[in-house]
């Protein structure tokens, strides 16, 4: 892209958090940015920051536009405008200034905010003819966002061959013989080696898609996580110190993750006020932006089974009811906490790291399997390998369980369900005793482990053959004439039973 002295290569509209980060990453490599925002101090913020990080010598990669006229003005065309503003309405009225403003059919427009898919699709639609609408979901947080995030867009491919050296540039970047994140927080000093977290995913609104799906298998990942610490700290008493070295401990092996590496600093951080574990001090109350809420949604819609990320939204949900929790506290009766000894303290460690391993594989292999299911309803051709990669770095998921998963859809890519790939079900197969020995143990401690739980009702439902689900035809079949098939006939052939009658006789449908 040629850069002129009075043009910018990109427009960034929306300097909070992520959309400063995000314009700040984009003049780091090189381009020259137009930065809008409707509060004057964040546009002054972003200015002041591009300033203070620039390399002495280098000339201003950032300039101020006091309106989206303006800014139209100040962009090389064809015009990239990339929106980091909050999803819904604000999203439209930018685009319907930017009509307003005298925007070409063959500009292009980014959201990279937490937009719902379909509403991608309808805005695609939309503005077709006034200009390129295009979606990009952005996955790192701040930190991602600056230095290099997870990016998954979607949508008009000649949009994308003229926005991808662009995102390349920008994206967290993995070593392709490791498949390990290069990480270098310096601002000037980007990373330009290895691997970009980025791919075109596919048509309109399948980007958000695959990241809503990050997003569920996020929720369900940290829960995990939170269920490790609580069967730790109250079924075996140990400090959240002591738990944060053995998370660190895990952080060397297979559960290695950006969420295991937090999670240990989180939990061995002293409040700076009074010394004390931190959080410990944090209210038990967790919030949600409602990207888990919509993955669960999609997957009870498709009829896609999911339940450790429902499990996980739920976990959410009733941890908002403090109140009442804390009434039923006193009242509802539990079992007497066991006391353990050196030894069994240190095999049900183990057991646990097995548990989160097995409980972290079912949870992929719901999401995967969802996006797999919703591929096909759209129309969509996803690249499952590429999707993993693109998660090896930048994004919140970022753990290197994901190599193998990019391995398994390599090996196999038109995979159904990774429960169904050998190197994951063997690993599964050596560790799943010690997993039922942690669900058994946070039941009879009275320790709620509901995603740890759901992962291993997940696993055994799909290794059952059958499934009580024929008692369950028999039932909706008998109350509401909902038929049936039947084992011995050809499938498809549909049966009722006559239930009212003194002689009950078989109806073929």
């Amino acid at each position: 892209m040629t850069h002129h002295t009075k043009l910018s290569d990109v427009g960034v509209i929306g300097l909070g958090v992520m959309g400063k980060n995000l314009a700040l990453n984009i003049a780091d490599n090189g381009y020259h940015v137009a930065a809008f925002d409707v509060d004057t101090a964040k546009i002054n913020a972003a200015l002041e920051q591009e300033h203070h990080e620039r390399k002495e010598g280098l000339a201003p990669r950032m300039v101020a536009c006091n309106n989206l006229s303006e800014m139209l003005d100040k962009l090389v065309s064809p015009k990239v405008i990339v929106l980091s503003v909050p999803a819904g309405k604000i999203v439209d009225g930018i685009c319907n200034t930017l009509i307003e403003s005298g925007i070409s059919s063959e500009d292009i427009v980014i959201d990279t905010g937490n937009s719902l898919w379909t509403d991608t699709v309808k805005r695609e639609a939309h503005y077709k003819g006034k200009f390129k609408f295009f979606s990009s979901a952005v996955s790192g947080g701040e930190v991602g966002a600056r230095f290099g995030p997870s990016l998954m867009p979607s949508g008009d491919e000649s949009a994308w061959k003229y926005v991808a050296p662009i995102w390349k540039a920008i994206a967290a970047k993995v070593d392709s013989a490791t498949g390990l994140p290069i990480e270098r927080f310096e601002p000037g000093n980007p990373v330009t080696e290895g691997e970009p977290c980025t791919t075109y995913i596919g048509p309109a609104g399948s980007g958000h898609y695959v990241k809503m799906v990050h997003n569920g298998i996020e929720y369900a990942d940290m829960q995990l996580i939170c269920e490790a610490y609580q069967l730790l700290h109250e079924g075996l008493g140990l400090s959240t110190y002591d738990i944060g070295e053995i998370f660190k401990r895990w952080n060397q092996g297979s559960l290695n993750s950006y969420l295991m590496g937090i999670s240990a600093e989180v939990l061995q951080q002293q409040d700076p006020e009074t010394g004390k574990p931190l959080v410990e001090l944090i209210l038990d109350k967790a919030g949600q932006k409602g990207t888990g809420l919509w993955t669960a949604v999609s997957s009870l819609q498709i009829g896609c089974p999911a339940p450790t990320i429902a499990e996980a939204v739920y976990a959410r949900a009733i941890s908002t009811q403090k109140p009442l929790r804390v009434t039923l506290s006193k009242t509802l009766v539990g079992p007497e906490k066991q006391c353990l000894s050196q030894t069994e303290q240190n095999e049900f460690i183990d057991a646990l790291e097995d548990a989160l391993y097995c409980a972290k594989v079912c949870c992929y292999a719901q999401g995967f399997q969802l996006m797999a299911m919703e591929a096909k309803e759209q129309n969509w051709s996803l690249n499952f390998a590429e999707i993993a990669k693109i998660w090896r770095a930048g994004c919140i998921i970022r753990a290197t369980f994901l190599q193998s998963i990019t391995q398994a859809y390599e090996q196999n890519a038109s995979l159904e369900n990774l429960l169904l790939a050998e190197s994951f079900s063997e690993s599964l197969a050596a560790k799943q005793q010690n997993w039922r020995k942690t669900v058994a143990a946070s039941v009879m401690q009275g320790i709620p482990a509901p995603c740890i739980g759901s992962a291993i009702a997940y696993y055994d439902s799909y290794r059952c053959e059958t499934l009580p689900a024929n008692l369950l035809q028999g039932q909706r079949d008998f109350f509401g004439a909902h038929t049936f098939e039947r084992t011995d006939k050809p499938a498809g052939e549909k049966y009722h039973l006559d239930w009212s009658a003194k002689q009950r006789t078989l109806i073929k449908m």
